[in-house]
């Protein structure tokens, strides 16, 4: 059983580490959000068909409904939204991004009525992974030598780990089916739409051509498909079944790191300084977060099928 854990857990690593990657070379002839919505309409339908032959029962209207907001929250907000960034960012550093989710989450734990005050060891791991982001990005330091990055890539990937917290919090107590899978396949087909919808009203069905659509990018949408979404999802949904969830919530730490170097290797995505410095702080306060957070109780996880803090997302 052991060995079992540990080869899921090393393909969760990698799976969900490695679609940042993915996703930068999709989105390279393929618009964003028609992208993601054609990955999670294929894997929707193929995740959705299995678990209803398997017997899982239909799906209410209310169901339907929950599935609905989460697929806007998390699949349309949070990895469109990085989907779309990534033509302006390095994914590596759209990883370290996301990974500030966990701050997020506690920012609206604090804020929400009657909700949780943060305490010195969570509120050390906000500053801590603030800190990072302030060192990343650095506006006021860009150069015509090194040039500072998109800001408003930054600002959008900061809005999709918003995003993607406020559905993973409304996912803990939302109406959806008893089975895991069942849920996550009706989230990804509600997601699918909403991602065709966003890409009509940006004017994505005029960006798309599909006579220039390289066959990298092509395989960047089959990798997600396969390999981040069906694959990665599954060995999740294992994972949390049978292994102690403190164990799970690694894949935080490792994958904006498998990110990072699968970025620089395969695409050239240059290790700056401020990335070898930043990336630690932001990885340090995704720690103390999660540190806090299963001295109090253990994490409910959202029934999604993607990374994040991300992920891939």
């Amino acid at each position: 059983m052991k060995s079992r854990i540990w080869l899921a857990l090393f393909a969760l690593y990698i799976a969900w580490g490695s679609t940042y990657l993915a996703i930068r070379f999709a989105v390279e002839t393929i618009p964003p959000f028609f992208m993601v919505g054609m990955r999670f309409l294929v894997a929707g339908l193929i995740v959705y068909t299995w678990r209803r032959l398997a017997g899982d029962p239909a799906p209410t209207p209310a169901q339907w409904r929950s599935a609905g907001i989460m697929g806007a929250f998390l699949l349309v907000g949070g990895i469109g939204s990085v989907s779309w960034a990534e033509q302006r960012l390095p994914s590596g550093i759209a990883a370290l991004v996301v990974a500030v989710t966990p701050l997020w989450v506690v920012l609206i734990e604090a804020l929400k009525p009657g909700g949780t005050r943060p305490t010195w060891l969570t509120a050390s791991g906000v500053l801590v992974g603030l800190a990072g982001i302030a060192i990343l990005v650095e506006p006021g330091r860009s150069t015509a030598d090194q040039p500072g990055l998109n800001l408003l890539g930054v600002a959008v990937v900061l809005l999709a780990a918003l995003l993607w917290a406020i559905g993973s919090i409304y996912g803990r107590g939302a109406d959806l089916p008893k089975s895991s899978l069942l849920g996550t396949g009706m989230e990804m087909l509600a997601g699918s739409v909403g991602c065709f919808l966003t890409g009509l009203v940006t004017g994505e069905a005029s960006q798309l051509n599909l006579a220039s659509i390289t066959s990298r990018s092509l395989s960047g949408l089959a990798y997600l498909i396969i390999v981040g979404s069906l694959i990665g999802f599954v060995s999740y949904s294992w994972l949390l079944r049978v292994a102690p969830t403190t164990l799970v919530v690694t894949y935080a730490y490792v994958n904006p790191l498998v990110a990072v170097i699968l970025g620089s290797l395969l695409a050239h995505e240059v290790l700056t300084p401020k990335v070898l410095i930043a990336t630690p702080l932001i990885l340090s306060s995704v720690a103390l977060i999660h540190l806090k957070r299963t001295k109090a109780r253990p994490p409910v996880p959202p029934r999604v099928p993607i990374r994040a803090p991300a992920g891939e997302d």
